[in-house]
């Protein structure tokens, strides 16, 4: 453990604290797609997306087009997403309100596995690209998965 630089040579904040990563990864997962936003910085994207925030777009790669057939009966999709730029080996984490909290606490991209979720609202579909709101990644994140939020959220 290291209390004043990580393992990539960055600062660390007071109190935060790295371990070193494993060596092998347990899982594969499959990029689906490509998530494009306004934000090109972590300081420029919001902490939580919002259902009025900006329409942004999604884009499925042709081999899962037919995956999306009846997501246009659902006002809302959930996207899981992998924050491709987030550090992985904080396991205590200083936020910008100074209380040094463990990585399971908080709701930081900065975590073993970075994957994300939100719920947004479906503005549309066109081909394989998905017009939502309520995102809150950056340009270019891979999309991991895509699920209707609940049955009660069906349109119609």
């Amino acid at each position: 453990m290291n209390q004043t630089l990580s393992e990539s040579g960055s600062e660390l904040r007071p109190g935060e604290v790295d371990v070193e990563l494993p060596a092998l990864s347990d899982a594969q997962v499959f990029f689906i797609g490509t998530i494009h936003t306004p934000w090109r910085t972590r300081r420029e994207c919001p902490k939580r997306g919002s259902l009025d925030g900006p329409v942004c777009s999604i884009v499925i790669d042709e081999r899962w087009r037919t995956a999306l057939t009846g997501l246009t009966d659902y006002r809302r999709v959930q996207v899981l997403y992998w924050m491709h730029l987030a550090r992985r080996d904080l396991v205590l984490q200083t936020p910008s309100n100074g209380a040094t909290t463990g990585t399971f606490a908080l709701r930081s991209p900065v975590r073993p596995n970075p994957i994300a979720s939100a719920i947004v609202e479906l503005v549309g579909i066109d081909g394989t690209t998905l017009q939502v709101r309520g995102l809150d990644c950056l340009d270019g994140t891979p999309l991991l998965d895509l699920k209707p939020e609940y049955p009660s959220t069906r349109n119609g």
